[in-house]
């Protein structure tokens, strides 16, 4: 059972599939973080529950189709405890010739937490100055970019799944490079008025920090001001 929406949608999806789990399914999530495997070990039991993750570059287009945006679609997945070993044989004998690239990791929850530390970075860099990662860089941002991607790997690292350095030199690098047009879709998001997952990427995140947040988080300014942005959202315009 491979679950693929986005985070806010999940407890909606657990009642849609769940009645379809029977003893020998194995769920595999590509949500984004690490929230939605307590919900779904609570659910289902752990041993049930595989890690995974997704790169692929994808957006919804006006009249909600997915645009492909590139040639990469690549899944991760793995198990998560040695018992899961021959779920995870299965669900790759099972991709076999899909029109995929799937990769089995044998460390899956780091390969999750490393996604999360660049995705975080990226959306909240990109959704606190609502800008591109190259427009940030060229208005001098890439001290900015930085510090927040540093935040991104300690709490990681705090965490027990410290990044790798090869992942963060390639993160460095995309997140740094003057002429990346790369925006989170949480930007895409947030700017046309529909829900994010920032309390399940950014806040989540926070939460799980080896304290909380000081005034100098880069990490909390970004998460306070995409809720601020939402809820002057919604809030009944006024008269005056």
């Amino acid at each position: 059972m491979i679950v693929s929406c986005k985070a806010y949608d999940l407890p909606g999806a657990i009642g849609d599939f769940a009645p379809a789990v029977g003893p020998r399914t194995v769920v595999l999530p590509l949500l984004n973080g690490m929230r939605h495997l307590d919900a779904l070990d609570a659910r289902f039991g752990g041993d049930a529950v595989l890690g995974g993750l997704c790169l692929i570059s994808s957006r919804l287009d006006e009249e909600g189709r997915i645009l492909h945006l590139s040639d990469v679609h690549r899944l991760t997945f793995g198990a998560r405890s040695p018992a899961q070993a021959e779920a995870a044989q299965a669900v790759a004998e099972s991709f076999a010739g899909a029109n995929l690239e799937p990769m089995r990791s044998d460390d899956v929850t780091l390969a999750m937490w490393e996604k999360w530390t660049f995705l975080a970075a990226l959306a909240g860099v990109t959704c606190l100055m609502r800008a591109a990662i190259g427009d940030v860089v060229k208005a001098d941002g890439t001290d900015l970019i930085l510090a927040i991607l540093e935040e991104c790997r300690a709490i990681a690292e705090s965490n027990g799944h410290s990044p790798r350095e090869p992942f963060l030199e390639m993160s460095r690098r995309r997140l740094t490079d003057p002429n990346s047009t790369l925006t989170a879709s949480m930007l895409d998001d947030l700017e046309r008025g529909g829900p994010t997952e920032a309390d399940h990427i950014l806040g989540d995140l926070l939460r799980r920090g080896a304290s909380e947040p000081g005034p100098s988080s880069l990490l909390h300014a970004a998460l306070v001001a995409i809720r601020a942005q939402e809820s002057r959202r919604g809030r009944a315009p006024s008269n005056g």
